[in-house]
């Protein structure tokens, strides 16, 4: 849940999917079928979840559990925006700059973190790094360790975690040392991205991921 005060969060998830709509239009045809870092999912299977939530109130949340008990939510979301070609995912979004919907919920938050790990999803996906503006990358690494729907909580209990890079870190106990995407990726469950993490507490770590 998004801290009392934390008013620009709508801001930095513009900022985030104006980045993402510009990278995507990049992208060749091959590199919007390659793999993700999700399981199961295409590049451009992640783009249709970011913004599968956009137009969705409460009553739409209901009917997609429906169809997909809670689990499966993010697939049926996915597959009802599978139709559409990577150019209208891109028109979608540039759109969509500004949260609204389910992704406006905590002042933005959810927009704003989801975005900014999806977009690194892609990234790391197809080897074409970035460095994450420190103020989002900041803001979205105070965000995600008490987030529960991200399960970061288990991951990261009893451990400390300290960015190389930026003015973080996080806990108490062995630490987990790194840059902060490195970080934000391996809490919310990536292991592609412990290759670039180091400290004593790394190994407990990769053993919950």
């Amino acid at each position: 849940m998004a801290a009392p005060g934390d008013t620009n969060l709508k801001e930095l998830a513009h900022a985030e999917r104006a980045d993402l709509a510009e990278f995507l239009a990049t992208l060749t045809p091959a590199q919007w079928n390659a793999q993700s870092l999700c399981t199961k999912w295409t590049v451009k299977d992640v783009v249709a979840h970011v913004i599968s939530y956009e137009e969705l109130g409460f009553v739409g949340l209901v009917g997609r559990f429906a169809k997909g008990l809670v689990v499966h939510a993010n697939q049926v979301g996915v597959d009802e925006y599978s139709h559409l070609s990577p150019h209208e995912l891109i028109d979608f979004l540039n759109r969509h700059l500004d949260p609204s919907g389910l992704t406006a919920g905590f002042g933005g938050m959810i927009g704003f973190v989801d975005g900014t790990i999806h977009h690194q999803d892609i990234r790391r996906a197809l080897g074409q790094l970035r460095t994450i503006p420190a103020d989002r990358l900041v803001r979205a690494l105070g965000l995600v360790p008490g987030n529960p729907r991200l399960g970061a909580g288990r991951r990261i209990r009893g451990l400390r975690l300290c960015a190389t890079d930026v003015d973080w870190s996080h806990g108490a106990g062995p630490e987990v040392t790194g840059p902060g995407e490195a970080l934000l990726m391996a809490m919310t469950g990536r292991p592609a991205a412990l290759d670039d993490l180091h400290g004593p507490g790394k190994a407990l770590l990769a053993q919950r991921l």
